[in-house]
């Protein structure tokens, strides 16, 4: 059977997000040319830009996937392939449920960092055991699972995000790989990007079977393979193989999408890429003292 692997990057926020910086076409135009095959949109709590870049995408040589990233009540989780926006503020296994309602995959983003509202490990629905082996007494109240004999029919999550490229350390993505290992999830890695030049730092390859080629690869071609686990993670290798094209090609690109559609806007990105750029070397000089000073202490 003819197969065929797509890049994609499941976790990216646009301008309409408040806390997102680029406007679509331009997400859409630098994904396309750092190589990957697709990249979702996922604001917070609106959908409208996610789907539009959905509908556009193929004018970038692109499989269009909408998404959003919704605020649960125990925390954020990723809504993939649905068209509408889920409702905000219920428990994290009502809106898995919402999700496969309408035929999109629920992925756990940046699971158990409560600083960027992750989910706590209690609060993803996941059968218990019948033997009830490794499982701990935190564990055994997890939301969603009822008494039924030791089982329980609990509306499980599609994917966990085991490599998120904004954690600034590797914890929380071991625990998470760890995580999905044990309940055999898929596991999913992605930008997190608020910034054009993040976009694709981190990523993931799915396998398609099926398919003689990534045009005709469909959005339902991607969601069966997340939820079969036909997944892999890049992000781990610093830098990644799309690196030598992100801060410079971000840059060009940036000038000449702002040049295209105002002058105005031209000079506003300009000077908040100046912004950027010494902010990300602050922010460099800083960790790597911090880094220096705990290595000293270590050896004295």
């Amino acid at each position: 059977m003819s197969r065929v692997t797509v890049s994609i990057d499941p976790h990216v926020h646009s301008d309409d997000s408040y806390d997102g910086h680029e406007p679509v076409e331009l997400i859409l135009e630098h994904a396309a040319e750092i190589g990957l095959d697709a990249v979702v949109i996922t604001d917070h709590d609106v959908i409208g830009e996610s789907k539009r870049a959905a509908e556009i995408a193929d004018e970038y040589g692109l499989i269009g996937i909408p998404g959003v990233e919704v605020s649960t009540a125990h925390g954020h989780l990723l809504a993939v392939g649905v068209e509408r926006m889920p409702p905000r503020r219920r428990p994290y296994d009502e809106t898995v449920a919402w999700i496969h309602e309408h035929g999109g995959v629920a992925i756990v983003p940046h699971p158990f960092q409560r600083s960027r509202h992750g989910v706590r490990e209690r609060n993803i629905p996941v059968p218990n055991r019948e033997d009830g082996a490794g499982e701990s007494d935190a564990s055994a109240e997890r939301v969603g699972v009822e008494a039924n004999g030791g089982v329980a029919d609990v509306p499980e999550v599609d994917a966990v995000e085991v490599f998120n490229a904004w954690l600034f350390t590797g914890y929380r993505n071991r625990r998470a790989r760890r995580f999905a290992a044990e309940h055999g999830y898929p596991g999913i890695a992605a930008s997190d990007a608020h910034h054009l030049e993040y976009v694709g730092r981190a990523f993931t390859e799915v396998e398609i079977e099926g398919r003689e080629s990534v045009d005709a690869v469909t959005a339902d071609d991607v969601l069966d393979a997340i939820r079969n686990g036909t997944t892999r993670v890049d992000g781990r290798r610093a830098p990644i193989r799309m690196a030598a094209k992100h801060y410079v090609g971000a840059a060009g690109r940036k000038s000449g999408y702002y040049a295209r559609t105002g002058a105005v806007r031209s000079v506003t990105a300009a000077r908040r890429g100046i912004a950027e750029v010494v902010s990300t070397a602050r922010v460099a000089v800083s960790q790597g003292a911090h880094r220096a000073a705990r290595v000293l202490s270590w050896v004295t």
